[in-house]
């Protein structure tokens, strides 16, 4: 594969390229598509039927999108930018995977509909070897919908396995 300094930007991910990259599958797979602008800021787009099932009772009658989703949502545009777009990234061992390992800041202007096409643009810094800080925003055609500071970390696949002792963030934090 080549660096991201010779890439050309921007780079498209559809969502069969977006699958090569992320874990995720199934409805909790938010993300469509993804543009990478550079290799630190990148675009993606979500939408949630409202037929899915957890928007059957969020809200009876009223399917909005939780909020938690919009985040993870953030988590996953920067998680399939940084594993294309990002060398320091791209090159993460094969037991380690990104994780969602704090949200700093989130402000929610306005719900979600289900059935919205959101727009999610996204600004990464890399931290240290293991840690990037992400700033997203979400938003519609009518504007911000949220605004969202995340910290994502590579680890093992083994500390993430059920009955891991020490805090994601601590681990983390020890080896940065």
């Amino acid at each position: 594969m080549s660096t991201a300094a010779e890439r050309v930007f921007p780079v498209t991910l559809d969502l069969p390229a977006i699958q090569a990259v992320l874990p995720h599958r199934g409805e909790i797979l938010f993300v469509r598509r993804v543009v990478l602008r550079t290799p630190e800021h990148f675009v993606g787009e979500a939408c949630w039927s409202s037929q899915l099932q957890v928007l059957q009772g969020h809200f009876p009658g009223l399917p909005m999108v939780p909020g938690v989703f919009l985040i993870e949502a953030v988590a996953q545009v920067a998680g399939a930018g940084m594993l294309v777009g990002d060398d320091r990234v791209a090159g993460m061992p094969a037991d380690h995977v990104g994780v969602l390992a704090g949200v700093r800041k989130c402000s929610f202007k306005r719900p979600v509909a289900a059935d919205t096409e959101v727009r999610i643009e996204v600004h990464t810094r890399q931290m240290s070897p293991l840690a990037a800080s992400v700033t997203g925003v979400v938003s519609d055609s009518g504007g911000e919908l949220a605004s969202v500071e995340i910290l994502i970390l590579k680890t093992p696949r083994a500390q993430l396995a059920l009955g891991a002792d020490a805090p994601l963030a601590q681990n983390a934090a020890d080896r940065a």
